[in-house]
């Protein structure tokens, strides 16, 4: 269960990262992902052609060797990236 947990917030964080991003709102973009994702997780955001894509990797305590991972994209905003 606390797999399914954690799975959940890096799916919600990267999919929050990834839409400020597309926004143009980097600056936050981190913050808020770091705000909903597990402790400790690592995020990554970024521009790949016209879409913002944002990535959150995790572990769970109880089984370290599991690594958790969801990655997010949504379409930039007009204006975002030119």
């Amino acid at each position: 269960m606390l797999a399914a947990s954690t799975q959940v917030r890096c799916v919600d964080a990267a999919r929050e990262a990834a839409r400020l991003t597309a926004r143009g709102d980097n600056a936050r973009a981190v913050s808020a992902a770091k705000g909903v994702a597990p402790p400790g997780a690592m995020i990554e955001v970024g521009v790949v052609g016209d879409s913002a894509r944002a990535t959150v990797t995790a572990t769970t305590a109880l089984l370290p060797g599991l690594r958790l991972r969801a990655t997010a994209s949504a379409v930039l905003e007009p204006g975002v990236g030119s």
